[in-house]
């Protein structure tokens, strides 16, 4: 949604952010009424504007930006995954920390890695989940997370992965 955001809402992230850093809502639905009604905005787009903006602090943009400070070619991958598991439900929590990003509903459901310059690890915390060939073991995440998933592009954020962090999302309530 990030990289096709400016072909289908005619701005780009950066420039909705500034938008609604100008009007300051205190309510999520008033800056979803805005985005949609002021500006024809989609359902979808709005809550992800919404969303990524609230976590978009100078000291978590900051941490961010180190991660991917020499792997710049894995921000757009990280930035789908943010706004894929963001629009699970209006109670998710992006919480950058030095080396990855925590998603929290809850509980941590899903954590983001950049891994290597070409690849991100995805941490996902499932119960009653066997281990496969792409739904790894936990690796380095230890007991954080119970599978991890390794991806090296954007075609591999597909309906699989999104079902595992959903389900995730949901134990985590």
């Amino acid at each position: 949604m990030i990289s096709n955001m400016r072909e289908k809402t005619g701005k780009s992230f950066e420039e909705w952010q500034m938008i609604l850093k100008q009007k300051a809502f205190a309510k999520h639905g008033e800056a979803m009424t805005f985005l949609k009604e002021e500006h024809g905005v989609s359902h979808g787009f709005a809550n992800t504007i919404i969303l990524l903006s609230k976590n978009n602090t100078p000291a978590a943009t900051e941490l961010v930006e180190a991660q991917y400070s020499g792997k710049e070619v894995l921000k757009p991958m990280y930035l789908q995954l943010v706004s894929m598991m963001t629009s699970f439900g209006d109670d998710v929590s992006v919480v950058p920390k030095k080396d990855s990003v925590s998603l929290v509903r809850k509980k941590q459901f899903a954590l983001i890695k950049p891994a290597t310059k070409n690849r991100i690890d995805i941490g996902i915390k499932l119960r009653n989940t066997p281990v496969g060939e792409r739904l790894g073991n936990s690796g380095p995440f230890g007991t954080m997370c119970t599978h991890r998933v390794q991806l090296h592009s954007m075609e591999e954020i597909d309906a699989e992965l999104k079902t595992w962090l959903y389900n995730a999302y949901q134990e985590a309530d």
